[in-house]
């Protein structure tokens, strides 16, 4: 994924494009980047940022819900050894129908996404705080023991 945006910004020549990598051994050679921000740092970039891309972890979906952000997700594979299963891709697939996220399922999927990127519009927002039903659901299986 990182690698396709980073082709992606130098072919565009995008100069608002940051990308959190993690370690892996490869560095863009076309957009700054950091390995790792610290929790502060990355609230400020997530929350200064007009779209956010990422692979289809609940926690970046969930940030771009709350802060209302577009969010275009590629969902990291167990078929090509990036997972030990396939749950990233059965998330991306279930938020989608869900309206909630965009979604590249393959590096052309995702370049081409990119390409109309300024078009994504931000999906419904989300609260960061569980629902009524959820919290009484939860209310009612802790009393019942089980």
């Amino acid at each position: 994924m990182v690698r396709v945006v980073d082709a992606w910004v130098a072919r565009t020549g995008r100069t608002d494009v940051f990308a959190q990598i993690g370690k892996g051994g490869w560095e863009p050679s076309a957009m700054p980047f950091a390995t790792m921000l610290d929790p502060a740092e990355f609230k400020k970039r997530f929350t200064e940022a007009d779209v956010i891309i990422g692979h289809a972890g609940m926690g970046t979906i969930l940030s771009a819900l709350h802060f209302g952000k577009p969010i275009l997700v590629m969902p990291k594979k167990a078929s090509l050894g990036e997972q030990r299963n396939e749950h990233q891709l059965a998330t991306a697939r279930r938020m989608k129908d869900l309206g909630k996220v965009n979604v590249a399922f393959d590096e052309e999927e995702l370049s081409q996404c990119l390409d109309q990127i300024d078009t994504l519009m931000v999906k419904d927002r989300i609260s960061p705080f569980a629902g009524s039903d959820l919290i009484e659901g939860l209310r009612g299986f802790i009393r019942s023991g089980s």
